[in-house]
């Protein structure tokens, strides 16, 4: 097969049309005359220019660039492939403002999704990190459950997550953030105050509890902890509304070691230590399987592990 056949034949239209920076040097040697002009125009030594234009010449099978003590003049080919080459370009920045449109769309906001944990006692902290970084981007956090934040996820509502569970729900991808671990907690007046020796798990599974609803990273922990035998005395929506009911002496929850340090603190709760039980968990990223994050979320996310 001969050259001019092999070309015809050959391959994609990226192995065939020259590429950005050779059309964009072809323009410079038109406007200015000289391929060392051009060449520092664009940024790249005279050498680097020459074999650029050679490299497009052998690549398109005609000669594009008369050289000369003189300077450089455009071949008739080459003028005839600079107008062609004039249009891509053009073509070309309108594609890249076009990108940047979106890049500046997608920056101008963050949609959060976070289970109520997170939402209330880490990230706080982590949007106000980013706010620094990023003071135009506007920021709305969502905050449910674990299953919640998973549909938020799931329906494009939310451009990153955080959950609590000992799992990752199906369709999401996650990295671990940072580790949390569940306390029994009662208030001081409660028998359970005094008591020398710590729970057994049988005695903790007896027991009825102020537990999170069912969907709730806390509560899938407790569940599987207690081989899903955890007896609710009352079922509540939101860590704050648990820890408020343990306060008043409602009876024991289980709560985040995040969420009651203050009320440890100031003895309006008081910890209880448990045998038998594994009450740690990872608190998770997480974010549509394949679609790993970008922009104001890549930053929130590596704001994370700081």
């Amino acid at each position: 097969m001969s050259e001019t056949e092999d070309r015809a034949a050959g391959g994609t239209l990226a192995h065939r049309v020259p590429d950005l920076g050779a059309l964009e040097l072809l323009l410079a040697v038109a406007r200015l005359g000289s391929l060392g002009a051009a060449a520092r125009e664009v940024g790249i030594t005279q050498p680097a220019a020459s074999s650029r234009i050679r490299s497009m010449e052998r690549q398109l099978g005609v000669a594009l660039v008369d050289r000369s003590p003189r300077g450089s003049r455009l071949t008739d080919a080459g003028a005839l492939v600079t107008d062609w080459a004039r249009r891509v370009v053009e073509a070309a920045e309108a594609f890249d403002a076009g990108a940047q449109a979106l890049r500046d769309r997608r920056d101008s906001r963050l949609r959060v999704a976070a289970s109520m944990t997170i939402a209330e006692y880490l990230l706080p902290g982590w949007l106000l990190a980013l706010r620094a970084q990023r003071p135009d981007t506007a920021v709305s956090l969502l905050a449910g459950n674990s299953a919640a934040v998973a549909e938020r996820l799931l329906a494009d509502e939310a451009d990153l997550g955080f959950v609590e569970g000992l799992s990752v729900p199906q369709g999401l991808d996650s990295t671990v953030i940072a580790h949390d671990r569940l306390i029994v907690v009662v208030a001081p007046a409660h028998p359970w105050a005094r008591r020398r020796r710590p729970l057994a798990a049988e005695e903790l599974a007896a027991t009825p509890l102020i537990l999170r609803e069912r969907g709730s990273g806390t509560r899938q922990v407790l569940d599987a902890a207690l081989g899903g035998l955890a007896r609710p005395l009352i079922e509540l929506s939101s860590t704050t509304a648990v820890k408020a009911s343990a306060v008043s002496g409602a009876g024991p929850a289980v709560l985040s070691e995040l969420a009651v340090g203050e009320e440890l603190a100031m003895r309006r709760l008081v910890s209880i230590p448990v045998d038998g039980v594994a009450l740690r968990r990872d608190l998770r990223a997480v974010w549509p399987t394949g679609h790993r994050p970008t922009g104001p979320a890549r930053e929130l996310l590596s704001l994370t592990r700081g």
